[in-house]
């Protein structure tokens, strides 16, 4: 019923900056939350950032904190995570997710919708 398709993927030097974009499609009238995961290889999925549809509060996971924002427009269509002060260790391929169902938006998000992947390198 929803479809998610991430953008703004690259390369970038350690220190700078790359905004994703995650546009949803289908029924998106029923969101309650979308948000990121990201997973380096070999590691395991996790999680990143979510924001609420009903207030736009925004969820961060401790190591994101003070560098990325998430957002969305105001048509309710697209996400954007905003990623500043860029670390190697960021280096991951990023996942949007969504989700109609009322949840805990945290490390313990498990989404129902997913999408593809955008690959983000992040040189030192």
């Amino acid at each position: 019923q929803v479809q998610l398709v991430e953008s703004g993927g690259g390369l970038v030097q350690a220190g700078g900056s790359l905004r994703l974009s995650c546009a949803a499609s289908g029924r998106t009238f029923s969101t309650f939350a979308m948000g990121w995961f990201r997973q380096a290889p070999g590691k395991e999925r996790e999680f990143v950032a979510a924001i609420r549809w009903s207030d736009s509060s925004a969820f961060l996971q401790d190591s994101v904190k003070g560098r990325f924002t998430i957002s969305r427009d105001n048509a309710g269509k697209t996400v954007y995570l905003q990623m500043n002060s860029l670390k190697p260790e960021d280096t991951a391929i990023y996942y949007c997710a969504s989700d109609f169902r009322t949840v805990v938006l945290s490390s313990t998000w498990h989404p129902y919708y997913w999408g593809q992947g955008t690959q983000v390198t992040v040189s030192s």
